[in-house]
């Protein structure tokens, strides 16, 4: 069964959606709740479950892809001398240094996401949460950047962020975690900026903690499925995958761009705009 010219512009629309509003600090759930209410794919809920999945997985590889002679540790040597005769391959220092980090800031959620995920899905996936969220960490979100406006010095470099930095970063990703609406780049973020992170080198940390945050938590939900999808649903993630990841490509590129000169404030007041749309629209 071939799908029609509205499946797939629903799917196109879902990919895009993703791929921005996973990397902005703008909560993807919030604008994911908006789009099923408005938008249903009309598909079975086993495939929509599915669905939402592999298209995170997309913009995953997106960052991998995009990030991949930063986080790849190891490289080949290229040097030769009389007694070595071939090329060889060592593990990169530094980058391993930076794993070393990025798992001690995965931690806190690894853990709260392994023994208690279904729960706070239970009970905080819903429209009242994600709205309060958005508010609140958009208040906050303000604060802060007046607060750091000004600052003469920052934390640019990776080598930087200290274990215990990397540690307290983790916590606040873990309240994205529970609360849906935080936005795990966002809470990422403002954890960066009030440690004293640029605004690049705080974006660029919140991408590297993607990595294993969100490809664990997709192989968690992946374990649970019990469906397999069929051949049109198959075409619909293959496509909706690509949207996805050609737009995190850009939206990423986008963002390291932005905040090179400018501040999060924009995405603040969207986050109170978007958080009193779902106010309206689903307590109303």
């Amino acid at each position: 069964m071939l799908l029609t010219v509205g499946e797939i512009i629903k799917l196109f629309i879902y990919g895009l959606v993703e791929g921005i509003s996973e990397w902005l600090p703008i909560s993807s759930t919030g604008h994911l709740l908006i789009l099923e209410e408005f938008l249903p794919l009309g598909m079975s809920q086993g495939f929509t479950s599915l669905f939402r999945i592999v298209i995170q997985l997309a913009a995953i590889i997106a960052v991998i892809i995009y990030f991949w002679q930063d986080i790849f540790p190891l490289k080949r040597d290229v040097t030769r001398d009389s007694l070595r005769k071939t090329k060889g391959f060592y593990l990169d220092g530094n980058i391993m240094q930076l794993w070393y980090r990025i798992i001690v800031a995965c931690i806190p959620a690894g853990i709260v996401g392994l023994l208690w995920d279904d729960i706070f899905e239970k009970y905080f996936y819903n429209p009242l949460s994600v709205a309060m969220a958005l508010i609140v960490v958009a208040i906050l979100f303000l604060l802060v950047e007046h607060q750091v406006q000004g600052r003469d010095t920052y934390l640019s470099k990776v080598e930087d962020i200290s274990y215990k930095a990397a540690f307290l970063i983790g916590i606040f990703q873990m309240f994205a975690g529970v609360f849906p609406g935080v936005s795990r780049s966002g809470a990422c973020i403002l954890a960066g900026l009030l440690l004293g992170f640029s605004r690049p080198l705080a974006s660029t940390f919140s991408f590297y903690l993607a990595i294993p945050v969100m490809f664990g938590a997709s192989f968690l939900k992946l374990l649970k499925l019990k469906e397999s999808p069929l051949a049109n649903e198959v075409f619909a993630l293959v496509f909706a995958c690509l949207v996805a990841f050609v737009t995190s490509m850009l939206t990423i590129r986008f963002l390291l761009n932005y905040v090179k000169k400018h501040s999060f404030r924009p995405f603040a007041v969207y986050r109170i705009l978007l958080g009193f749309l779902l106010l309206i629209l689903f307590m109303g």
